[in-house]
């Protein structure tokens, strides 16, 4: 495994922890008015935005922003803290970008509160905190807020809440459903005004505002209470552990990117092969759902000994959820780019996503601003991110926990794991891109997949890859001998004439001699700046490429697959 050159590569591009912007940094100046001092610390914000962030206006145009600014000018000298700060979170909302947020933590003391909690379970949100006058709501479905329907509601604080997809908007909103002033601010609530909850089948539930001192001495009911068993799966305050779940199935808990001073992750990963060894597991479990991100390097040691226990036959599943996010995110897709296949729900964070947060503090108010310096397109670095870009991470297969199961203590998604002891599958993307670690993948196996002798050693590689066998097995079959740079480029796009060197230096490998099936010339799209004229000719000839090769669009994965089967029809 090569950590040290993917490190490089990805430059600690998914690094959550806060990087100090000194430009930020300056000292208020003692004689500006409250006005003024507002308008200062608005002015360093949106500076800061334009300087530090690699495309701020890559989701709302640069006017809108201005404008944003321009309205909450116009407010400045009259409006509360608390709503100042609101303004400042609403413009750094604009970005679309999940990690350039805006925090309350300068006005906390001042924030008012509805003592109730909302969460979402399985496609619904329920009550699961109320007062404890209201304790036998608790459990029932949330439909509305003050008149508003669920879906409107969420809308509405997507003007506030940084956000750069629907699952981690939704988070976001779990997360502050209890702000008050986030409902007035965003025109949902009256001044001072109840919250009121729209119950499935009717009643209609009033929560009164408290201020936050008060907020504490409120006798509170929490559905949580009512959970009498936890699965042995249950989330725990360590940053990774492991045990078994029966004779088959081995559980590793990872929560944090974060490694443990107590218990490095070298450390940790010895111990799970040593775990690993003494037992005869067929599946491994790799649970990402509490990991809010941190430093995506720190799980190298443990995917190392992983790959190992692949590739003596083990399967290899990964859990995700809404609380997966950052780096847990490029950590989850490295999985999948080892094989592993993921279960679970959707995450909060983007497979594609701005990051590498840096962090400062406006010069008046204190409030805090973290904003992301650097883009990680993924799509550059793993194949299995070929064609998904900014959006949240979907798992190969879908099961949400639910309300009946978390009332009762199970884990839905582990249970549902035990019960299906089966080979899974990655979930199909048949019109993503061809990349050239894939494609040598299929060509691989429908060669037969004979074990290489040697690695090639092409510096570019991770060395997990669920295609790296392949690619060992090209450099070594005169399949491939990489670009010109000496590197693979696993996760570039394949173009079409590289499509037909890698076919018929397959074929001339495995020593085939295909009957010419087509006449035809060669489709325009193909020839034009061909570099290996008589490669196209060749499978062409032989009907391994499709009859549409050449076009624009470029290859798919679907394509690729038609292709290889082609190739291991001739043998």
């Amino acid at each position: 495994m090569q950590r040290s050159t993917f490190l490089r590569r990805t430059g600690g591009l998914a690094l959550s922890a806060a990087l100090a912007l000194g430009a930020c940094a300056q000292a208020a100046e003692p004689a500006l008015s409250p006005a003024d001092a507002r308008q200062q610390d608005l002015d360093v914000l949106y500076r800061s935005l334009v300087q530090y962030h690699p495309d701020l206006f890559a989701n709302t145009p640069e006017a809108d922003f201005l404008a944003r600014k321009a309205e909450i000018e116009a407010r400045l000298a009259g409006e509360s803290d608390v709503d100042f700060s609101l303004d400042l979170q609403s413009l750094a909302a604009l970005a679309g970008d999940s990690h350039t947020q805006v925090s309350l933590n300068a006005v906390a003391d001042q924030v008012r509160f509805y003592p109730m909690v909302l969460t979402w379970y399985d496609g619904h949100w329920y009550l699961t905190t109320a007062e404890q006058a209201h304790g036998d709501l608790l459990g029932s479905e949330v439909t509305a807020v003050n008149g508003h329907s669920m879906e409107a509601v969420l809308e509405s604080f997507s003007a506030l809440l940084s956000a750069d997809n629907p699952v981690k908007l939704r988070r976001q909103y779990r997360q502050s459903c209890n702000v008050a002033d986030l409902y007035e601010y965003a025109g949902l609530v009256p001044e001072g005004g109840d919250l009121e909850l729209t119950l499935a089948g009717g009643p209609v539930l009033a929560v009164e505002p408290v201020d936050a001192a008060a907020l504490g001495s409120v006798s509170l009911a929490r559905l949580s209470d009512q959970i009498t068993v936890s699965p042995a799966t249950a989330a725990t305050e360590d940053f990774y552990w492991s045990a078994p779940l029966n004779d088959v199935t081995y559980y590793i808990q990872y929560n944090t990117c974060r490694e443990d001073p107590e218990l490095p992750m070298e450390t940790f990963a010895a111990q799970v092969q040593t775990d690993l060894d003494a037992g005869d597991y067929s599946r491994v479990l790799l649970d990402l759902r509490n990991n809010g991100g941190g430093s995506d390097g720190v799980i190298w040691p443990l995917l190392a000994v992983l790959r190992q226990e692949m590739d003596d036959g083990a399967q290899l599943v990964g859990l995700i959820g809404e609380t997966t996010f950052s780096s847990a995110v490029i950590n989850a897709v490295e999985l999948q780019e080892m094989g592993a296949v993921l279960v679970g729900e959707p995450a909060s964070g983007s497979v594609d996503h701005f990051g590498s947060v840096g962090s400062f503090a406006l010069p008046n108010s204190g409030v805090q601003v973290g904003v992301s310096t650097k883009y990680i397109d993924l799509g550059t670095l793993l194949d299995a991110d070929a064609g998904r870009g900014v959006e949240s991470l979907e798992p190969d297969v879908t099961v949400p926990q639910t309300m009946a199961d978390t009332l009762a203590g199970r884990d839905t998604a582990v249970e549902w794991l035990l019960d299906h002891p089966e080979q899974l599958e990655q979930r199909a993307y048949p019109d993503a891109p061809l990349t050239r670690g894939r494609f040598v993948g299929l060509l691989y196996e429908a060669a037969g997949s004979s074990a290489p002798s040697e690695a090639a050693g092409f510096g570019d590689l991770l060395g997990v890859e669920w295609y790296l066998p392949a690619v060992n097995w090209a450099a070594e079959a005169g399949v491939t001998g990489g670009t010109a740079d000496g590197t693979f480029a696993a996760a570039r796009p394949l173009t079409w004439q590289e499509a037909a060197v890698f076919l018929v230096r397959t074929a001339d490998a495995l020593g085939l001699e295909p009957e010419a099936v087509r006449t035809a010339p060669l489709p325009d799209g193909l020839t034009a700046g061909a570099w290996d004229p008589d490669a196209l000719a060749r499978a062409w000839r032989w009907g391994l490429l499709p009859e549409d090769a050449g076009s624009s669009a470029g290859i798919t994965r679907a394509q690729g697959a038609a292709m290889a089967d082609r190739l291991q029809a001739l043998l």
